[in-house]
């Protein structure tokens, strides 16, 4: 107890661990963990033991518990998640799942009377990387999140009405999305340099390499456009796929891939003085990679559909062909309303999307449901 408010014990899986090194589950462990521990609860996140460069005990009053994941291919994650779970069943008030990839096994804490909240994240269970057997399997693991979870988690309006419009009205679910941090103090540009490119003279991408995130459509416009600007993609350009050669034959002399970057201050450089920054997914949720975008207080140009707009709104330029993004490079370079998108991105993330506020959000839940 602190200052008469009751607190809690809450055990966070779903991760490789913290400190975030890989993707957005993990800086959303961090972000929410820290704060948690700051106001009195007691958090423990599980770690895959290997994964993290450490293995210390405590990050910033969080607890840490390393668990091994088997070598078992694909099925690794899903082992992880079990074993985590059977770890943590007894101990904790509370079990925060994050995503529903072993959603068929939340019935083990549930039957031994322990809350299971469930991040329900995007559709996974949509993208076209995955076989069809793999699709199935998580479409499955959504059902049985949705029927054992004693709550489930929506990161955006959007997926909570999908939620509620698949398993029926009755359906626990709650929205609370996804955080970001305003940067209001310029990175240090050196960064650029590594990258041999200045503030202002790029068009940035970060992204996985995926169909569901245009990444060939935005090519395709750029290549049209009238622009001097280079266009930087950062994902794995390394992958052998058929979607990845496809990428590389379409680009054109002005785009250049740099592959993946996991390290933060460059990915913030990188994000803070490009000249606008392209967000083409489209499968679902509120994605991490627009809100830091929009902390930066990055001009977007964003795939149009519900997710972003409920996300971006007005700080958005919205493209649903090559041929719109043509047209918005070309309306960009001639400088109409830049100083006013950058404003009303900051403006969204310092009143709807700040940590502070969604670990506000977290608290509020806690009291009313345990």
């Amino acid at each position: 107890m602190v200052s008469g408010k009751r607190t809690y014990r809450i055990a966070i899986l779903g991760t490789r661990g913290i400190p975030a090194r890989y993707g957005g589950f993990e800086t959303f462990a961090e972000e929410l963990a820290v704060r948690l521990v700051q106001r009195g609860h007691e958090v423990t996140v599980y770690c895959e033991k290997g994964a993290s460069c450490s293995a210390d005990a405590n990050y910033k009053g969080v607890r840490l518990e390393y668990i091994s994941a088997p070598p078992l291919g694909p099925l690794d994650v899903v082992w992880f998640d079990i074993c985590c779970m059977a770890k943590a069943t007894r101990h904790y008030d509370l079990l925060y799942l994050l995503g529903y990839g072993a959603g068929s096994f939340t019935w083990m804490p549930r039957l031994l009377g322990k809350p299971v909240w469930i991040n329900m994240d995007g559709l996974e269970w949509k993208r076209s990387k995955w076989p069809w057997y793999a699709r199935l399997y998580l479409r499955l693991n959504e059902w049985c999140a949705a029927k054992f979870a004693s709550l489930m988690i929506a990161d955006a309006e959007g997926i909570k009405r999908y939620l509620k419009e698949s398993y029926g009205e009755s359906s626990a679910v709650a929205m609370i999305p996804y955080g970001a941090e305003l940067i209001s103090v310029p990175p240090d540009p050196s960064y650029l340099t590594q990258m041999g490119v200045s503030p202002g003279s790029y068009y940035l991408v970060v992204c996985r390499l995926e169909p569901e995130n245009h990444v060939r459509e935005i090519i395709e416009g750029f290549n049209l456009a009238a622009t001097r600007r280079e266009l930087i993609v950062v994902g794995d350009i390394d992958t052998d796929t058929p979607y990845v050669r496809d990428l590389k034959r379409s680009a054109g002399s002005k785009v250049r891939f740099i592959g993946t970057c996991y390290e933060k201050p460059m990915l913030k450089a990188l994000r803070y003085y490009a000249f606008a920054y392209f967000h083409g997914h489209s499968v679902g949720g509120t994605n991490p990679s627009l809100l830091e975008a929009m902390g930066c207080a990055n001009v977007v140009i964003a795939h149009d559909n519900p997710f972003n707009r409920e996300v971006a709104a007005e700080c958005a330029r919205y493209f649903a062909s090559p041929v719109e993004i043509t047209e918005i490079i070309n309306s960009l370079e001639s400088g109409t309303d830049l100083g006013k998108m950058h404003a009303v991105a900051q403006e969204r993330i310092r009143t709807i999307y700040s940590w502070e506020r969604i670990t506000d959000l977290y608290e509020e839940l806690f009291r009313g449901f345990l």
